[in-house]
């Protein structure tokens, strides 16, 4: 009896298909995820949305409340800017070490991948999972309860907004956040490019009203800016943790390389274009907030921009909460897009479950790790809410 075969129209076709393990693949095809099936991820991030994912992300809620870390430690506001400054070099060398890995090793998962080329699959796997349980859900969840806590100031201007409302939002926001990056790489770039054009926006009025209120004759603040330095090296290297902080994020985009149309070229690229944008936004700003606030009322705020705002602005002081609020949800957005990247290279390469390397056929994006990802989202929210 002759074998009855199913034509291709009558085979069911899937809804995900699994990448071959990175190990295998070609050198000559590092960009391909896959080299078993057609299904890839595609390179769709060009050089500009690789400077807007490492400005959005470094530009977050930092420089709206570090630069009362800073101070406090500094002692004075000339010793600040200093600090400001060397914190910015310091970020860009290490930007720059990371465009010369992601260059020499062009595979996505930043870290991990590199962690794994250099000391081996047990190191890479104790990374990820330090990774997976306490560092990308915590951050994340911190950023979205931020998010939640300006967004929802303005209606509570006396107090604080209650607990319940914040943890709903910043999951909801989570959760839509999510979907973005599941349906849709292009929407993720496009949401990323909007968010960190508003953010940088909104520096830029910080500076305009500081730099208006400066030259109408209100510079006695910058008389003798050195006053008051603190020389001790405990002070001085919190100073740096405090800046530093608003930095962070600058080793993002090498969480997505397989991703980047000409990795090569444009990874340097992206990181030498925004490094020194957000060092000159970041110390202007800063410059912007010690012309307007002196010390006294920049160390006795939690929020150093609301103080600003309210300062300055009047009526509009609304603006500011709004504007950090567009900032945090920028940096989640491009927290997200590149977190989930690790966990999917770490299923790829065997350190998970296999399921959550699993790319979706129509959207072409790792829909599983996506969803393994903001399920732990959701179990760090409530805890680091109480937390703080």
């Amino acid at each position: 009896m002759a074998r009855v075969q199913a034509s291709d129209e009558l085979v069911p076709r899937p809804i995900f298909e699994m990448p071959a393990n990175a190990e295998v693949r070609d050198k000559q095809n590092s960009d391909n995820c896959s080299q078993d099936s057609g299904v890839k991820l595609k390179k769709r991030i060009n050089l500009i949305d690789g400077v807007a994912i490492i400005v959005g992300v470094i530009v977050g809620a930092g420089i709206f409340v570090s630069p009362k870390g800073v101070l406090k430690y500094s002692g004075s506001i000339g010793q600040s800017i200093v600090v400001w400054i060397l914190c910015g070099v310091l970020s860009m060398l290490g930007a720059l070490c990371y465009a010369e890995l992601g260059t020499m090793i062009p595979k996505s998962g930043g870290d991990y991948a590199y962690i794994g080329a250099a000391f081996g699959p047990l190191a890479a796997f104790l990374y990820l999972w330090v990774a997976l349980l306490i560092l990308v859900p915590t951050g994340n969840a911190i950023t979205a309860l931020t998010f939640a806590q300006y967004l929802l100031q303005p209606f509570w201007p006396s107090c604080d907004a209650p607990i319940e409302a914040v943890q709903l939002l910043a999951a909801m926001i989570t959760c839509l956040l999510t979907v973005i990056n599941c349906y849709n790489v292009k929407w993720v770039t496009r949401v990323t490019d909007i968010f960190t054009g508003t953010k940088v926006f909104a520096l830029l009025v910080i500076v305009a009203a500081g730099a208006w209120y400066l030259f109408s004759g209100h510079a006695d603040h910058w008389d003798s800016p050195m006053d008051g330095t603190l020389t001790t090296p405990g002070f001085i290297a919190l100073a740096f943790y405090n800046g530093l902080f608003s930095y962070s994020g600058w080793n993002y985009l090498n969480f997505v390389t397989e991703e980047l149309r000409d990795p090569y070229k444009n990874l340097p690229k992206a990181i030498c274009i925004s490094m020194p944008v957000v060092t000159i936004i970041y110390v202007i700003t800063n410059v912007a907030y010690f012309s307007v606030l002196t010390a006294d009322e920049i160390l006795a705020s939690d929020a150093v921009a609301v103080t600003f705002g309210d300062k300055m602005l009047g009526f509009m002081s609304w603006l500011i909460p709004f504007f950090v609020a567009c900032s945090t949800f920028g940096s989640l957005n491009g927290a997200i897009f590149a977190s989930s990247r690790l966990f999917f290279v770490g299923a790829r390469n065997g350190h998970l479950p296999a399921a959550i390397s699993l790319i979706n056929i129509s959207c072409l994006t790792p829909i599983p790790s996506l969803i393994f990802l903001v399920s732990f989202h959701f179990k760090r929210i409530p805890y680091v809410d109480n937390f703080y």
